[in-house]
């Protein structure tokens, strides 16, 4: 029996996507690619994610990588990437409901530190029953540490948590500690009437 419903932020409960910055800033799409495969695919992302580097310092690294005519918009984009994080087509009515039905509710993320910046201005931490950041503890998922932690932390038993996150990879994780796990794809309305009965 489902008690416990885990939810990833990233395109779940916030839209993550960088075409929103790198559109305002880049004057063609030429300089939208050196940025977005140095900033956003580079491995300062899953740095920031990991909690080796925070936002500013991600900055200086990739900038040895692009030209330095693209410095000035590197920087906006490394600034103000969050302006994207806007909440989801119903994530916050899915989290109201399913609190409302007496779940528990988690957020489970891979994110740097700047998630403490642009989460609280759409949702309540304190909203949740438990937060779990991936630049807190060091590990990302689908690394099975993370979840095992999250279990841990709260008190969850597996077999009594719904894991909801739109990366397959990520879902797998899930479901080899034990949890049940279903892959968001803009679908808040089949998983309350698939899952949550």
């Amino acid at each position: 029996m489902i008690k416990n419903i885990i939810l990833d932020m990233g395109n779940v409960l916030l839209d993550y996507n960088p075409n929103v910055i790198l559109n305002k800033v880049c004057d063609n799409e030429e300089e939208k690619q050196i940025i977005f495969k140095n900033l956003f695919q580079g491995p300062e992302w899953i740095m920031g994610d990991l909690g080796q580097i925070n936002n500013s310092e991600r900055y200086e690294l990739v900038k040895e990588r692009v030209p330095e005519h693209l410095h000035k918009k590197l920087k906006e984009c490394v600034d103000y990437w969050d302006i994207c994080m806007v909440p989801v087509n119903g994530a916050k009515e899915f989290c109201k409901n399913v609190k409302k039905k007496g779940y528990k509710i988690f957020v489970l993320s891979n994110a740097c530190s700047k998630f403490y910046e642009y989460f609280p201005k759409e949702y309540d931490l304190n909203f949740f029953d438990g937060v779990v950041v991936s630049s807190d503890v060091h590990i990302i998922k689908p690394n099975e540490a993370i979840y095992n932690y999250l279990l841990e932390k709260y008190g969850l038993v597996p077999e009594e948590c719904l894991f909801i996150d739109d990366r397959e990879d990520n879902v797998e994780g899930a479901r080899k500690v034990g949890m049940n796990a279903v892959v968001f794809k803009d679908n808040y309305l089949q998983i309350t009437e698939s899952r949550l009965k």
